[in-house]
């Protein structure tokens, strides 16, 4: 008898070292009594709870993980949100004599009255120019845009 609890002392503890390290296979699995204990020593029934206590535990974590992951997601989205900015751009097809000097006064109003300051939005203003503009004008938009952001980048700076 003394043998057979002293082996399986022995296999609960190469169990518990052979567990995922987490909280629920380092505990140690209590029984009501002693007589239960030595009837089902030998049994398999400890491993057979430990496994079903170890699967509910890490669903139990996997589910809190998830759930957090969830929460930060809405929080980074609402943040986006908030973030955004509309800027309404209204195209007016014109005639001029001096285009570099248009762009750039438009380009100026947009920038500074829209509150553009993030690249994302300096971009997506670039592109909305380029796209309502022929091709004729894509090099003096480019060169107009590139001074307008040199010079709102100095003055930030300062």
């Amino acid at each position: 008898m003394q043998q057979r609890s002293k082996n399986s002392i022995k296999q609960q503890q190469q169990r518990r070292g052979r567990g995922c390290k987490a909280l629920c296979c380092s505990c140690r699995i209590s029984v009501s009594s002693s007589e239960e204990a030595e009837s089902s020593s030998g049994s398999g029934r400890y491993e057979s709870i430990s496994s079903i206590a170890h699967a509910m535990v890490q669903e139990r974590l996997d589910q809190m993980i998830m759930e957090g992951r969830n929460a930060a997601e809405r929080v980074r989205r609402r943040e986006r949100a908030a973030a955004t900015k509309f800027v309404v751009m209204v195209a007016a097809e014109m005639s001029t004599w001096d285009p570099r000097e248009d762009f750039r006064e438009s380009m100026e109003q947009m920038i500074v009255g829209g509150g553009i300051r993030r690249p994302k939005d300096l971009r997506r203003l670039l592109n909305y120019y380029l796209g309502m503009n022929g091709e004729e004008f894509h090099g003096i938009i480019l060169e107009v845009f590139y001074d307008v952001c040199t010079r709102l980048l100095l003055y930030i700076a300062n």
